[in-house]
């Protein structure tokens, strides 16, 4: 039989239960987690043997949505979920990285996490609810896992930290925050900010790393109930006399290539030194002594570059801990984009394009809260040559979007309001060269393209990569770190901002936690390095260009009464069909009256809005217009004015003189002037052709001409 253990706890104001016991119990550790109404479930499997001939620990992350879970039905043809979406796929990211580092080193039986939301209450964000339910999966699992850790989310709504707001308080705002840990320390941070100071971030994480501290005492008494029994390990076998004989093969020449500045030369030494000494020291067709021999000879990589770096001060490519790589900023290098740059930072460069579209390129995004329209987009993408590799090009990488989305939330920020201007923003980095932090140079490369498109940026926007590198009690943070420093160090924490303040901060660890001391010393750190970026870049490009391409589209915007939407639009979309298909114009009209004409071409738009202007004005007595004979009757005749306005031509106000017949006259189809003499009360207009001169425009009766 199987046994129901529960855990409940007050929480910022919330009830959260964890429950295990009762669904899927077949996996090897299976919780329920329910913050609010918003439950989710997350089990954790794991193989009973290791997976053979890898470096590398295999976790699997899987965070999947049910629609049924907001009372919905999924769109589409299929009307079922599909492969997950963009958020998914970054809380798939936000799980992955704060538990992968706590897995007990050489455990390489394949594992996999997951999370499914199974109820959202549209309050509280579940991916909260699946971090703490894989923590207290993994914890009650009986896998090598050395948690528990907690989570938690903070905002910053007037000078005062929240707990895991709402989503309604998450829209007003200045920090949306998220934060992982153990009991000691933090492993994980992910952040959206509003231009906010090194000390309110560092306060943030600190706030949210002692508020979970509840949570990780649930987890561990939930364990206590429930946790199964560690599996068995195979003990660590003693390698020191092959590790000796690797040292006394490798070492010398190693640390000659990490002389080596240049990355690929330095890259093709390396392998040559490993290939050498695997050959010699493992037999060809036994994959167990050749990944043996690899992972010792990381290892050694390890303490050179490591130990190097914390005796000396000094770098892989000689620079001091905190100075930035040579930095190139470049701009308007695509002659038919409407915004491009390309910046340069060291071996690191990314080509970035910014691309201005109209409200019918808005991204429609279907997700549990609802759909909505998303204006800005940033796509990053990272081409296998950018390292000098082949490899194969499929799909969008987890990697991928979620680098692209960490750019965008560092670009998120500084853009200008949608009504100040009312364009969807595309901006695509194409990382073109890659050593070190391709995430900042698309932060950096689209902060100058978006100005370069004339995209009237609060402020420009750059970012930096810091590493560490830990031995006991001894550190060093580095500032714009290398590939091979953030493969062999300790933490990767890029933080990107502007001059006023922090727009985005993001952290991993691959150690089990950094405290706050450090975590001060590489913000500060940074902060001098973002801001030397900013000089560099503002060689380029200062801020945004006056004018923008002449291949980007123009935008006007008027307002007008929502009762006239109905006439601008027409029966069917005839009217506005008419007005594009003329002019050549984008007509968009929005529920509230504001209407959106845009073109590349100044004079399409200045028709279309002069047309639009002509259906919703309102006709002046003793204003004169041109209008046309739409219909001739016994008594006079009907003229189009104004757009789909008509009024009546009396024969008696044809001439000044008696006329006999309409038609001898004026016919159908006749393009006049006419005079406005009076609107009675159901808004029918009489119009004069007699109160005008026909060849001047000249009002008759003594006013001067007003024709639009």
């Amino acid at each position: 039989m199987f046994e129901i253990h529960r855990k409940e706890i007050n929480w910022g104001g919330r009830t959260l239960v964890l429950e295990t016991g009762h669904i899927a119990r077949q996996a090897a550790g299976a919780v329920m987690v329910t913050y609010g109404e918003t439950s989710c479930l997350t089990a954790v499997t794991a193989a009973k043997t290791p997976r053979a001939g890898i470096d590398f620990f295999p976790l699997t992350v899987n965070y999947q949505e049910r629609a049924y879970s907001a009372g919905k039905i999924p769109g589409g043809f299929f009307k079922r979920e599909g492969r997950p979406g963009e958020a998914e796929t970054l809380t798939c990211r936000l799980i992955d990285r704060p538990i992968r580092p706590l897995f007990v080193k050489g455990f390489k039986n394949e594992t996999q996490v997951v999370c499914t939301v199974m109820s959202h209450d549209l309050e509280n964000n579940p991916d909260i609810t699946a971090l703490v339910g894989t923590s207290a999966a993994l914890t009650i699992s009986g896998l090598p896992f050395m948690g528990p850790i907690g989570a938690a989310r903070v905002g910053y709504i007037d000078g005062e930290y929240i707990l895991n707001p709402t989503l309604e308080q998450l829209e007003t705002s200045d920090l949306d925050l998220v934060v992982a840990g153990t009991r000691d320390a933090v492993l994980m941070v992910e952040s959206e900010a509003s231009e906010l100071s090194e000390d309110i971030m560092l306060g943030a994480v600190m706030f949210g790393h002692e508020q979970m501290q509840v949570v990780i005492d649930a987890i561990i008494e939930l364990a206590e109930l429930a946790a199964k029994d560690p599996i068995e390990l195979p003990e660590e076998e003693d390698h020191s006399e092959l590790a000796a004989k690797i040292a006394e093969l490798a070492e010398a020449d190693l640390r000659a290539a990490y002389g080596e500045t240049v990355k690929q030369v330095r890259v093709q030494q390396i392998n040559s030194i490993k290939d050498r000494v695997k050959a010699e020291l493992a037999p060809e067709d036994d994959q167990a002594a050749a990944g043996l021999v690899g992972d010792l000879l990381k290892n050694l990589e390890k303490t050179i570059v490591r130990g190097d770096i914390i005796k000396t001060g000094k770098r892989i490519d000689g620079r001091s801990l905190d100075t930035v790589r040579p930095v190139m900023a470049e701009v308007n290098i695509l002659p038919r984009t409407h915004g491009s740059a390309l910046f340069t930072r060291g071996e690191t460069q990314a080509t970035v394009i910014t691309t201005l579209g109209t409200g019918d390129d808005e991204k429609f995004v279907d997700a549990l809260t609802g759909t909505y329209k998303e204006r800005f987009m940033l796509h990053y993408n990272f081409p296998p040559y950018s390292v000098g590799e082949v490899g194969r090009m499929m799909g969008t990488s987890r990697r991928e979007t979620g680098h692209g989305k960490l750019a965008w939330r560092a670009l998120h920020a500084v853009l200008p309001a949608h009504d100040e201007f009312p364009y969807t923003i595309r901006v695509v980095s194409e990382i073109t060269e890659s050593n070190g932090s391709s995430s900042m140079a698309s932060v950096c490369g689209g902060s100058l393209a978006l100005m370069d498109a004339g995209v009237p940026l609060k402020r420009p926007v750059s970012g930096i990569a810091m590493g560490l590198i830990k031995e006991g009690d001894d550190y060093a943070v580095l500032s714009d770190i290398l590939g091979d420093e953030d493969h062999l160090g300790d933490m990767d924490f890029k933080v990107a901002g502007t001059s006023e303040g922090i727009t985005s901060l993001q952290m991993d660890i691959k150690i089990t936690g950094i405290t706050r001391e450090i975590m001060d010393v590489a913000l500060k750190q940074a902060a001098a390095g973002r801001a030397h970026i900013l000089d560099e870049m503002s060689k380029a490009l200062s801020g945004a260009r006056a004018e923008m391409s002449d291949h980007a589209p123009r935008i006007e915007t008027i307002q007008i009464n929502r009762e006239k939407i109905r006439e601008v639009i027409g029966t069917g979309g005839k009217v506005i069909r008419e007005i594009c298909e003329v002019t050549g114009a984008k007509v968009d009209i929005e529920d509230d009256g504001t209407i959106k004409v845009s073109s590349s071409d100044l004079s399409a738009i200045e028709a279309a809005l002069k047309w639009i202007e002509g259906i919703v004005a309102e006709p002046e007595v003793g204003k004169i217009y041109q209008g046309k004979v739409v219909k001739t009757v016994d008594f006079g005749a009907f003229v189009n004015f104004l757009g789909s306005r008509d009024g009546l031509v009396h024969i008696s106000e044809l001439e000044n003189h008696r006329v006999k017949q309409v038609t001898d006259i004026i016919k159908e189809g006749d393009i006049i002037k006419v005079k406005v003499l009076a609107v009675d009360d159901r808004g029918k207009v009489r119009l004069s052709r007699r109160a005008v001169d026909q060849e001047t425009g000249e009002d008759l009766q003594g006013k001067p001409d007003e024709a639009e």
